[in-house]
């Protein structure tokens, strides 16, 4: 009993809780707060592979041949209204659901995404959070599904944001579900070690260091070298733990060129590799207009996978629909590396 409590004592440290508290959630009581952490999966021996998955194509109850290789999946994206409310029927979403547990798969609910959702600065304030976290809960418990994503990014995470994680945290534990993350380096000052620590672990979003929104810097935007970069931030200088990390990775890729004015465009891998033989082994190809696109071939793939296997504890795909067929799947390629 000593030995468990000591451990406690060491959780609550590192995630900074036995800091003095400047948020509201000094009104919890002490039990409230252990429960944040009782079921933290500092841990685990098996590696993840998350894979996010478009919620509209779920519901159209698609091919689910790549849920032999997951262990995750992430529904891309549920948001509420201005109001804090969900009032689509998601009934259909049932049988993927379904599908998924067979397979030992847990599911999801990501909230946010990459383009602005401004209802959350609203809804994340004081006087708002707890009706909404209340609403997030119902959902997930009304389509059995095993915890929340919390994709907030730039603008969205605001001075409410760690509030918000905390208590949506305590709320989704009480019902024995998981909250993870989406985070980027590149929004590396407004996370802080509390709210990184208390995820049962995060997604760390190794890709977009350029993209089509920023023509004049055409070139990689996922690199090997930018995954390295990533996980020693992460895991190095905010100190968390290898079991809490998953290192993300792209499904597609952007092409620029040939002049600097050219307009940028996006393909996935499927396309890439469907349409030009050889494409999957390589990380850039020249296409016939003289664009230039960048992407993570298939070596590239299972060179983040074993550096993910030695630094951290999974692999995150966005998006598991842009995916390759037959032996060029990217998928694949993962999941032989770690099996």
């Amino acid at each position: 009993m000593k030995m468990k409590w000591l451990k406690m004592y060491q959780l609550l440290k590192i995630t900074g809780l036995m800091r003095p508290c400047t948020s509201n959630l000094s009104r919890y009581p002490v039990y409230l707060m252990l429960c944040l952490f009782c079921n933290l999966t500092v841990a685990q021996s098996t590696f993840k592979i998350v894979g996010y998955y478009s919620l509209a194509a779920a519901l159209k109850n698609p091919d689910t041949k790549s849920f032999k290789y997951l262990t995750h999946i992430n529904l891309a994206f549920l948001n509420p209204d201005s109001t804090g409310n969900f009032i689509r029927d998601l009934t259909p979403i049932k049988s993927f659901i379904d599908k998924a547990h067979k397979h030992k798969i847990q599911v999801l609910f990501s909230i946010g995404g990459g383009s602005k959702q401004p209802q959350y600065h609203w809804l994340l304030q004081n006087d708002h959070r707890a009706g909404f976290i209340q609403n997030l809960v119902t959902e997930v418990l009304k389509y059995n599904l095993d915890g929340i994503d919390v994709d907030l990014e730039g603008g969205d995470i605001t001075e409410f944001y760690e509030a918000f994680v905390l208590e949506l945290a305590v709320a989704l534990r009480s019902h024995q579900k998981l909250i993870t993350a989406a985070v980027a380096i590149y929004y590396k000052n407004q996370f802080t070690d509390t709210t990184l620590n208390t995820y049962d672990f995060v997604n760390i979003m190794s890709y977009d260091r350029t993209g089509p929104w920023r023509p004049e810097k055409p070139g990689p935007h996922a690199t090997f070298t930018h995954a390295v970069e990533d996980l020693r931030y992460f895991g190095q200088e905010r100190k968390m733990m290898k079991g809490k990390m998953c290192l993300g990775v792209p499904f597609y890729g952007y092409g620029y060129g040939p002049d600097l004015s050219s307009k940028a465009i996006s393909l996935s891998f499927d396309k890439i590799a469907g349409t030009y033989p050889g494409s999957e082994l390589v990380d850039e190809w020249l296409l016939p207009d003289g664009k230039i696109l960048y992407y993570n071939g298939i070596p590239t793939m299972v060179q983040k996978t074993k550096l993910a296997n030695e630094q951290a504890s999974g692999i995150m795909i966005w998006q598991v629909l842009g995916d390759a067929k037959g032996k060029n799947s990217l998928l694949k390629s993962v999941y032989k590396t770690i099996h």
